[in-house]
């Protein structure tokens, strides 16, 4: 079977003065039926490409998804009167969300059992809900195309009847007014899907109203309410600044700001009793937190609760009555926690070198007790209570994988080394011990991402084992554009530095085979959406250096995408890209722009994914670049394109059916080493 060869209709883009010709531009056409059968025919390609592997597909199915407990609920929380949780049953796709009244002893009430309500669609998620103050009505947002364009409706909890959509186009958050008839909620623009809008929903009128309208298209808004439920909040965000309005929950009193929106000031609130605390970047590149009155917000009134360190990023914070809990980071993330009646802080001791951790669910504010997620490369998902006054640590519960997993069969690393530019560059891997050659023998597979300041921790997948048991090292590159290493780390990967990203993860590969952890015709790279930018540039930028690459849902296309302001994210995003109206701008991306740069040469192996419904990286990105590469390679290597016709920028909905597009993955790279059984 040939690999498909998408028609060229020229397509001249002309910017500063230089001219680019588009051949692929026409896929745009999402309603074409051309563009839709082109889709067609690359996934049918892919699966004649991977035929022989069909069965092993399903094997790799079947062996992950026999690690996992089919019947497993999470740990339930305690809000309002309820203990809250969702639970799984054996051989469902979606999970179900209930609660207790008062203790887990007494009788469930089941809230929304996803798997009823995914009935009538190929792709279905409740992405949000919250439940008014009288516990009464629980309000919920659904996707029912994987486009992240919600649609909200009201459970009556006392009869069990579900209202007609209340409202389309939706964001995911919500917040009810303490008189339990009042809801605030989010709409997004029907083609940029920016959610600029704040509404609030009388329940039994016809008409929403208009609460709060986002003008600047740079920013996106959100609304939330305070864990003390005294106080909701409208939020609006750009990449480098926020502003924050806020009003009683209980009255109907207007919003008003807290601190009017200044360039490049970023702060974040919470509230407790009268006291405001902030987390705010004034004069504090790697944040400082604050607190002041709720009746004197002026930031010369601010009072330093945790001072600024060049070394250390203050991630999150959580209030409770009597602590303050900070995340903070110095390369992994630890626990600093404050009794507020001194204001003494303790860090919280961490047992691993590199692993993932964050602030879980802490709905009560009037506790002693801490909940937060951990995982590492060898331990799984644990959610771990952590007594404030005491320093002991209780483990609620971890995620159980079935089979014979030993977390003391593997072996995890956090590596150091410096790039060629003096930059410190981290390496977090894991192997499974007799399986690990010092001869530098193994296939090993590099993830990355390096954007936004998104950080990519150590954590566990019980799915990747499938690669460990069969002798891969996996590793992770903590690039520049995470805040791996702090703020500056960030800074150092984007606009007109961006290209650090790039070269500190193909180093990340060429210090792992040097050093013994891979062979030098074995490494395979992987990243997703902004991570499979960096997918395309390195392979334009070191082709020779990869057995294989696999680029998921990748942002390829970047002086087009950044062009065009009816894109969705675009208009947000040119404080992390660069606005290409202005040339410096324009001449950077251009230079590095995967789809741009394509040249006649070898490329290794790829496999590109993407979805038809992707709200961040829109389809026709790999689709273009998958057509321009394999009219210009001059290889044979296997260049795949599978399409999700039915999911979005998250891929399936279902937790056995994403399985099904990692057993794809892997099959993919299994088969470059014809490695096929355990």
């Amino acid at each position: 079977m040939k690999a498909p060869l998408a028609k060229k209709i020229p397509h001249s883009i002309i910017s500063h003065g230089t001219e680019r010709i588009d051949d692929y531009f026409w896929m745009r056409e999402r309603e074409n039926p051309e563009v839709i059968d082109h889709l067609n025919k690359e996934n049918e390609y892919t699966d004649f490409m991977l035929k022989d592997q069909q069965q092993f597909q399903k094997e790799l199915f079947n062996e992950m998804k026999s690690r996992i407990k089919e019947d497993d609920s999470s740990v339930p929380y305690f809000k309002n009167g309820y203990w809250y949780y969702s639970r799984y049953e054996e051989g469902k796709e979606h999970p179900i969300y209930c609660r207790r009244k008062d203790s887990m002893d007494n009788e469930e009430l089941i809230l929304l059992d996803e798997n009823e309500l995914a009935k009538p669609y190929s792709y279905y998620e409740v992405v949000s809900f919250s439940v008014s103050v009288d516990n009464k009505l629980l309000a919920f947002c659904e996707d029912i195309s994987g486009r992240r364009m919600y649609q909200l409706r009201v459970l009556n909890l006392e009869n069990g009847k579900v209202t007609d959509i209340l409202a389309e186009n939706c964001g995911s958050d919500l917040a009810w007014h303490n008189n339990n008839k009042s809801l605030y909620f989010l709409k997004k623009d029907t083609e940029t899907l920016r959610p600029h809008r704040v509404y609030k929903l009388e329940l039994g009128s016809e008409e929403n109203q208009l609460v709060y309208e986002e003008q600047d298209e740079t920013y996106i808004c959100g609304v939330s309410k305070s864990t003390d439920f005294s106080t909701i909040f409208i939020g609006s965000y750009s990449t480098l600044t926020t502003e924050h309005q806020y009003k009683s929950a209980s009255n109907d009193d207007d919003f008003k700001a807290l601190l009017e929106r200044k360039e490049g000031h970023e702060y974040y609130p919470e509230i407790l009793g009268n006291t405001l605390y902030i987390k705010s970047n004034f004069k504090a590149e790697n944040f400082k937190l604050f607190r002041c009155n709720i009746n004197n917000t002026a930031i010369e009134e601010w009072e330093t609760v945790q001072e600024v360190n060049e070394n250390v990023l203050i991630e999150d914070f959580e209030l409770f009555r009597n602590h303050l809990v900070v995340q903070e980071r110095e390369g992994v993330s630890r626990l600093r926690i404050y009794d507020l009646s001194t204001m003494e802080s303790r860090i919280y001791p961490m047992k691993e070198d590199t692993y993932s951790l964050y602030i879980g669910t802490n709905p009560d504010f009037d506790t002693d007790k801490v909940r937060v997620g951990y995982s590492s490369l060898t331990t799984p998902h644990s959610v771990l209570q952590i007594d404030l006054n005491l320093f002991e640590e209780k483990c609620l519960k971890q995620t159980e994988v079935l089979g014979d997993f030993s977390p003391e069969n593997y072996e995890s690393k956090l590596l150091t080394t410096s790039t060629t530019d003096g930059a410190r560059l981290n390496i977090s891997l894991v192997y499974r011990k007799d399986l690990f050659s010092q001869n530098g023998e193994n296939p090993l597979l590099l993830y990355g991402y390096g954007s936004y300041g998104s950080t990519v921790d150590a954590y566990f997948s019980s799915s990747r084992l499938s690669l460990l048991n069969r002798g891969f090292v996996f590793a992770i590159a903590h690039i520049r554009g995470s805040e791996f290493n702090g703020r500056s780390w960030y800074e150092d990967g984007k606009l007109l530095k961006k290209k650090n990203t790039f070269s500190d993860f193909i180093e990340a590969g060429e210090y792992l085979v040097e050093n013994k952890y891979g062979h030098k015709d074995k490494i395979f790279a992987m990243g997703g959406s902004a991570g499979g930018l960096l997918m395309g540039v390195v392979a334009n930028w070191r082709p020779e250096l990869w057995r294989g690459i696999v680029s998921q849902v990748p942002f390829v296309d970047v002086i087009n995408t950044m062009e065009d302001d009816s894109i969705p994210l675009t208009t947000g995003e040119y404080d992390e890209w660069g606005n290409p109206a202005d040339k410096k701008y324009f001449d950077y991306m251009l230079s590095y722009s995967p789809y741009d740069q394509i040249e006649a040469k070898n490329y290794p192996p790829m496999l590109v994914t993407s979805g038809l419904h992707d709200s961040q990286v829109q389809y026709w990105e790999p689709t273009k670049y998958v057509a321009k590469l394999r009219e210009l390679k001059t290889d044979n290597n296997r260049l795949l394109l599978h399409t999700n016709m039915d999911a979005g920028h998250g891929g399936a909905s279902g937790r056995f059916e994403q399985l099904k597009e990692i057993a794809l993955t892997y099959s993919f790279i299994l088969s470059e080493l014809e490695i096929s059984r355990t």
